[in-house]
């Protein structure tokens, strides 16, 4: 991978031969383990504006009708979390010059703020091409990363690293989108947003300079009212919220569906089955099979897909359970579909032969599916590349969990185009969650769950013991497993925060995790929820068998102690009666706790005899699931009720209040 240097500039060509389509990523992680930003793009012209405001694509705009831009939304990573943006570069229309990718904070949240903020380019294989760290963003509330741009016919890459005091809104007009006004709107100075020309690495000035809007010199108009957030009005078909009322004469009657699962007795018919009403529907509905498939660098295009094909190999053909095709400007890009469905797990020789099946015959890339969660450095397949043959294929995993996620974001938050498309997924989600459809996702802690929990009980687990790492990888699937169903119901972010630096080797991270719980006898993680005052907290104590949620508010900044216990006991009305809740005190000293009964009618007892408050944890308790596998007493099962149940009960009041103020 190229480290570029702010100014420098990179040709794609030069550095890997699948460049037809990209895929950028951004990260950024926060010393409190809160705060978050949007990333957007511009697509612009010669004279370095947009075409129209359809060419400005952020978090109400996510996609381009011709898929040429995509917003993928963010990855879990070692160090928290990566926004990943697509790009078909032979889908961008011949008149836009130059692709800007920026992202910006809100509510008065700087990227000075945040650590480790870094742009990362990777090819159609996943190969890792152009990298840009910023160690200076200061205290700006929008940031340019990087841009593409052609020259020559080809495409380039440029690390720009410049900020926008006057936030999105301010980067966005001056680009020449015309922000909606909208009452209530902030007042943003039309001069506010000032940039520079950008050096060369050398202290020259490179004959490609960046070419930024300059600093508008002050006018005598009223300065212009934007909304904090800008907003579109594209309409979108999404399923109601409140199901229609059925004709059926009583709930024995069931009603029809166009993807039974009824008649499936196999593991092999599951598969079967799985496979092709997945790739059936991606290939009927745009949004949805580009969504999947963006990542692995497929371009924008037609798409059709195939199952049971044969493919020579050898003495014995292949058959793969899936094609995917996609035909852009003439050019063909495939992708080879090896599907498992309930907990039977991908098989090394199998995925191999598909490697160099593809290898040989010049396809992109081949795509696992499975209930497993593959983690950052812990592939689920060992695979041998081989480095003399110079077509590269890209080995891309879903899980089962992350396809229903996918189905739900749009359906139910984002809309498709029309309601046919909404009833076809709303087919697919059905299917995919039945019982008998084996595509439930992670549901099986693994034979390491017992021998660990047996031995914590005893005392007998040793720190370096193997099955203590095995247990903490499964719990890191779980979580990220729990991410994605909570995200999917609420239309929100959720990922899991990762408190260690950046550069932290995965593997070393997960043994010193093991040897902790192998000392406490707790797991534990954190959830970021888009939108929630605060990081949800989830730990399962191995020796007292219970779970615990929290989430950690912090206090008003006006106002007197008492009416924040007063104003907090309110928000609270319906929380469940054995909520715990704890004063934070200035100091880190502990202070005053009880359950939410006790103090609903006595909120003043909730105040420090001496000290400031500064915060107040909440708690819930629940016993924790002993079964390793996905039952109703299983672990996993538990778990996943954990957070759902205090994300309703507690965290969703908070979000309101919060909404409202």
């Amino acid at each position: 991978m190229q480290e570029l240097a702010k100014g420098a500039n990179a040709t794609l060509a030069a550095l890997s031969e699948s460049v037809d389509s990209v895929v950028v990523g951004l990260d950024w992680t926060s010393p409190t383990g809160e705060g978050d930003a949007d990333v957007s793009v511009l697509l612009l012209d010669a004279d370095g504006k947009v075409r129209s405001d359809a060419d400005f694509y952020f978090y109400n705009n996510p996609v381009a009708p011709d898929g040429s831009v995509q917003l993928l939304g963010k990855t879990p990573t070692g160090q928290g979390s990566q926004d990943r943006i697509g790009f078909d570069l032979t889908a961008i229309p011949d008149e836009v010059a130059r692709i800007v990718v920026a992202a910006s904070r809100y509510e008065g949240a700087h990227f000075g703020e945040l650590e480790n903020l870094r742009l990362t380019l990777t090819d159609g294989s996943g190969t890792d091409l152009v990298g840009f760290t910023i160690a200076d963003a200061g205290p700006m509330s929008a940031f340019i990363f990087g841009e593409l741009y052609r020259r020559d016919g080809a495409w380039k890459f440029r690390a720009v690293g410049q900020g926008y005091g006057s936030g999105l809104a301010g980067l966005a007009t001056d680009f020449g989108v015309d922000i909606d006004d909208d009452a209530g709107a902030e007042e943003v100075p039309r001069d506010a947003a000032a940039t520079a020309v950008e050096q060369a690495p050398g202290g020259t000035r490179s004959e490609e300079a960046v070419r930024i809007p300059a600093p508008r010199a002050a006018e005598p108009a009223a300065p212009k009212k934007v909304p904090a957030r800008p907003r579109t009005a594209k309409k979108k078909v999404t399923l109601p919220k409140v199901a229609k009322r059925t004709l059926a004469e009583n709930d024995s009657w069931r009603e029809a569906r166009l993807f039974p699962v009824s008649a499936l007795k196999s593991d092999r018919d599951r598969e079967v089955r799985a496979t092709s009403v997945l790739l059936s529907v991606m290939a009927q509905i745009p949004e949805f099979g580009r969504r999947l498939t963006a990542a692995f660098g497929a371009p924008a295009g037609r798409m059709e897909t195939f199952t049971e094909v044969t493919l020579p190999h050898g003495d014995s053909p292949r058959r793969p359970d899936g094609v995917i095709r996609v035909e852009r400007a003439g050019k063909l890009w495939t992708a080879l579909v090896e599907t498992k469905t309930n907990g039977n797990a991908l098989k090394d020789e199998q995925v191999q032969a598909y490697m160099d099946i593809a290898a040989r015959r010049g396809y992109e890339a081949v795509i696992t599916l499975s209930n497993d969660v593959e983690l950052e450095g812990r592939p689920l397949v060992d695979v041998k590349i081989d480095g003399r043959r110079k077509h590269k294929v890209a080995l891309r995993h879903l899980s089962w969990a992350e396809v229903a996620h996918q189905a739900q974001m749009l359906i139910q938050h984002e809309g498709v185009n029309d309601a046919a498309h909404a009833w076809l997924l709303r087919e697919l989600l059905h299917y995919l969650q039945h019982e008998n459809s084996g595509c439930h996702g992670f549901q099986n802690m693994g034979a390491a769950w017992v021998p660990v929990r047996n031995g914590i009980d005893d005392e007998t687990l040793c720190q370096g013991d193997s099955r203590a790492l095995e247990v903490v990888e499964s719990w890191e699937r779980l979580v990220r497993q729990v991410c994605l169903r909570l995200g999917g119901e609420l239309g929100h972010k959720v990922l899991p925060v990762q408190r260690s630096r950046r550069g932290t080797d995965p593997a070393a991270r997960r043994a010193l995790l093991a040897d902790q719980l192998c000392h406490d006898g707790r797991l534990g993680a954190e959830l970021r929820i888009e939108g929630t005052p605060g990081v949800l907290s989830l730990t399962a104590d191995l020796r007292t068998g219970r779970l615990r949620t929290s989430i950690e508010i912090p206090a008003p900044t006006q106002g007197y102690p008492l009416t924040w216990a007063k104003r907090l006991i309110r928000r609270l009305a319906e929380a469940p009666a054995d909520l715990h809740v704890e004063t934070l005190v200035e100091g880190g000293t502990g202070g005053p706790r009880g359950t939410l009964e006790r103090l609903r009618p006595e909120p003043g007892d909730m105040l420090p005899k001496s000290g400031t408050p500064v915060g107040f944890r909440l708690s819930l308790l629940k016993t924790m699931g002993s079964t390793r596998g996905n039952a109703e007493s299983s672990f996993i099962r538990s778990v996943d009720e954990a957070v759902h149940r205090f994300h309703r009960t507690v965290v969703a009041h908070l979000e309101t209040e919060a909404a409202a103020g």
